[in-house]
């Protein structure tokens, strides 16, 4: 009987396990037990898949198995698994499991399984912006889930509080980050700007705590809250030990963060069906110095708006202000170039509709500055109003006011009286004998035109002059070929080819013999002698 009891001594000491060790009878700490009834669940879950699943990404590229979703059905499994799979993670940031973890798993593989299923779909455009700017940063690239939390992939998404975008920003912490927020744009919604201060943050928010539970709290409640919460546990920190101080939405922040790592990895072990893509899309990105409408772009490429908005969301209203700054277009790789191309014919594309004046005159003023000049124009087969006003820089409206029409149409040969100041300015006043003249007198600060004979030419330019002295323009007799010349004003971003286009019969080297240039440089508010050809 001796032997046997040192026998079986002998053995426990040595093969302590016998098969695997319950897990109930493990030492358990705070982040193994805990539990919470009173939780307040992220808003991303209350996320609509239909107007996920509208998204223009997913419309375009998506490819949806109607049986697979219909039929699957999910698989729990005892927590010594979901341990396990944690456990198994190829993470930095510690991936514990309790209760309140395995209520967020449920939720998203019972529940919301349809929305998991749509952001598996979205995660193949969004997660490769979230990842770059991760890595750059040196940070953990599973900080890649916490949009699923914050905006379940969404870059329009705004909370309940005005936290917008796929970061969930308040304009509060987005300004001060960098972020430009106003009528015209929202950054907050520009993908890659978002993920950029995103990663910022949560990179100064380590350098606080060096623990990432609490950086991950502090990125949903803020450093103050989370720094009270410390306080009032006595000082811990650490997220599972000062859980209970909290903010009711935080508690749960970081258990759904655990969860989406888990159900982003462990998605078809619950018989979840993801929306997978065709093809995967490239985009290219191009700096725009203009300002443009994004209907302006999709008319003229022939690219959907809803693409371009998806694509583009931190422009509110369509409008890109590249006259403000250097603003950034994302466009699908083989639209690109297109774009290089077209750039001229975009910018151009029915100005007189997307285009902001910059200057105006009230109606019935224009004469009164006493710095002005008229211009009469004959219009030429196939040209529009827009055309006119867009070669003169003048609207179309007061185009119909100057002329008295009522509509938009013309007819060609007749003459339109066209109001510039720049002309009056450049335009020098002399006396020229010419049998087809116009008479010009200035009284009152009133320019009155009276012609002594019908014009013949297509454009002739009336100066304004002192009161009763008469004045005529002819042909220039220098240049005997040409009877008239505009004036031009060089922009940015303008060269002599862009300039030649403008003008009908105009030549690059026409242009730089009649100015006597020698070469093709200008400079900005260069003034450029246009003949008419």
């Amino acid at each position: 009987m001796q032997k046997i009891v040192l026998i079986f001594l002998f053995s426990v000491l040595l093969f302590p396990v016998w098969g695997t060790i319950d897990e109930s009878q493990k030492i358990k700490t705070a982040k193994d037990t805990i539990s919470d009834q009173e939780i307040v669940l992220p808003e991303s879950l209350e996320a609509d898949v239909d107007s996920l699943l509208s998204s223009w990404f997913l419309k375009k590229y998506a490819i949806i198995d109607e049986n697979c979703i219909k039929s699957s059905v999910n698989i729990d499994y005892p927590d010594s698994v979901y341990i396990q799979r944690l456990a198994a993670l190829p993470t930095v940031i510690e991936m514990p499991y309790n209760q309140v973890v395995k209520s967020y798993i449920t939720l998203y593989t019972e529940k919301r399984r349809e929305l998991v299923e749509t952001m598996i779909g979205l995660s193949a455009y969004y997660f490769p912006i979230f990842e770059q700017a991760l890595e750059k940063a040196g940070l953990p690239l599973e900080l890649k889930y916490l949009p699923i939390i914050e905006s379940a992939l969404r870059p329009d998404a705004v909370s309940r509080a005005g936290a917008t975008g796929l970061w969930q920003f308040m304009i509060g912490t987005a300004k001060p980050l960098g972020l430009e927020v106003n009528s015209l744009i929202d950054e907050r919604r520009d993908p890659v700007r978002s993920s950029e201060t995103a990663v910022r943050y949560l990179k100064e928010l380590y350098n606080i705590y060096q623990d990432w539970p609490l950086a991950i709290a502090s990125y949903n409640c803020g450093p103050g809250n989370v720094n009270k919460a410390i306080r009032r546990s006595g000082g811990k920190k650490d997220y599972w030990e000062i859980y209970n101080y909290l903010p009711k939405e935080t508690r749960g922040y970081v258990p759904a963060f655990i969860a989406a790592n888990y159900v982003m990895h462990y998605y078809q072990e619950h018989n979840i069906c993801p929306v997978l893509t065709d093809l995967p899309l490239t985009t290219d990105t191009i700096q725009i110095s203009d300002r443009i409408h994004l209907k302006q772009i999709a008319d003229v490429l022939e690219i959907p708006m809803d693409l371009l908005r998806g694509l583009n969301p931190q422009y509110r209203k369509d409008i890109i202000p590249g006259d403000t700054r250097l603003r950034t277009l994302c466009l699908p790789a083989q639209q690109a170039y297109a774009f290089i191309d077209a750039k001229d014919s975009i910018v151009n594309y029915q100005s007189e509709i997307y285009g902001r004046r910059t200057t105006v005159e009230p109606a019935g003023y224009y004469a009164s500055t006493g710095g002005g000049s008229w211009v009469y124009h004959r219009v030429r087969k196939g040209e529009s109003l827009s055309v006119i006003a867009n070669r003169y820089g003048v609207s179309v409206r007061n185009l119909r006011n100057w002329n008295h029409l009522k509509n938009n149409n013309i007819v060609a040969g007749r003459r339109l009286k066209v109001y510039r100041a720049e002309l009056a300015r450049k335009t020098p006043s002399k006396k020229v004998e010419k049998p087809d003249s116009i008479t010009v007198i200035s009284k009152d600060s009133t320019f009155i035109a009276q012609s002594t004979k019908e014009v013949k030419n297509e454009t002739a330019v009336i100066s304004p002059v002192s009161s009763k002295k008469n004045i005529s323009t002819a042909r220039n007799p220098r240049n005997p070929a040409y009877d008239r010349y505009h004036y031009h004003k060089v922009t940015r971003g303008e060269s002599l080819w862009t300039i030649s286009q403008r003008f009908p019969g105009v030549t690059t080297n026409l242009l730089k013999k009649i100015n006597n240039l020698h070469s093709s440089s200008l400079k900005v508010g260069q003034i450029l002698k246009i003949p008419e050809v």
